[in-house]
């Protein structure tokens, strides 16, 4: 090889070693100086339960007949479990229109969660007399009798009168399947006390 092609080859080795630290610098200097886009993310805004309770309690403090704000009350300490709360902001929501069998049953489902049982079926039973066609509150009315006062023959009887209603409803396969059980094992002993 003659010498002029060997300085040509070492001097074009050089130039692209030096045009490729060149290069990789100049991009460093520009990603680090303009800011990279951030995908944009479209998600629902994250909400803060207790500061929506703690609106809601400001607003019943200034209007205490404000019906839609003891509901909306109730349902967040329903959805915080917060049942005491719960109970007492539906109470006070029931006070103003006693005429809803949607808050009797939310109302039934926290006196059941604190154990008060009697009181969940007399709301449960309340709100299906207002409404003939209330199917969540059968619905509720057979787990309190199945599965914490283990009234079979009651769960039966309420849960046949919710498939009565709605035999097609999205729940009615889980009921059937319950009254099965219950059928085929009427007696289940009782725990002692």
């Amino acid at each position: 090889m003659k010498k002029e092609t060997i300085l040509f080859v070492i001097v074009a080795l050089a130039a692209g070693i030096l045009i490729g630290i060149i290069t990789t610098n100049l991009k460093k200097d520009l990603s680090s100086s303009v800011p990279a886009q951030q995908p944009v993310s479209v998600s629902a805004p994250v909400v803060n339960q207790q500061q929506q309770i703690s609106i809601l309690e400001g607003i019943v403090a200034r209007e205490p007949d404000n019906r839609n704000a003891w509901v909306e009350l109730g349902h967040n300490f329903f959805d915080s479990d917060q049942p005491m709360k719960a109970i007492d902001a539906y109470a006070k929501a029931l006070e103003l229109n006693s005429n809803d069998p949607d808050i009797l049953t939310d109302q039934g489902v926290m006196f059941r969660r604190v154990g008060w049982f009697d009181k969940a079926i007399k709301n449960f039973e309340n709100a299906h007399r207002m409404d003939g066609n209330h199917q969540q509150s059968l619905y509720n009315l057979g787990i309190v009798y199945r599965y914490d006062l283990q009234d079979f023959p009651k769960a039966i009887e309420v849960w046949e009168q919710l498939l009565a209603l709605d035999p097609d409803s999205p729940g009615a396969n889980q009921i059937r399947s319950e009254l099965e059980f219950l059928k085929k094992h009427p007696e289940i002993p009782k725990q002692p006390q």
